[in-house]
């Protein structure tokens, strides 16, 4: 049985670009590891260096995972009022 080598693909700002992504990860079929940053033992000091989680994928998923975590990216997180 050979060993999965995790590659990191993705570092993501908010709880929200992380559901998001997940979402569309488990769309895709492609599985994937997130360890998240926050800790309450150090109220969420991680965060701000290390972004809110980061994802990891297999290697022969990483290039299908990264265009996944692309396209999310692009997408505008915050949604004004139009007037």
């Amino acid at each position: 049985m050979a060993s999965v080598r995790w590659k990191k693909i993705h570092s993501v700002e908010s709880i929200f670009e992380m559901d998001t992504l997940r979402a569309a990860l488990d769309r895709e079929g492609i599985e994937y590891v997130v360890k998240e940053h926050k800790d309450t033992a150090y109220d969420g000091l991680f965060v701000l260096q290390k972004g809110y989680a980061t994802f990891y994928t297999s290697e022969e998923d990483e290039a299908a995972a990264m265009a996944v975590a692309k396209s999310i990216s692009a997408i505008p997180h915050v949604v004004l009022p139009e007037d």
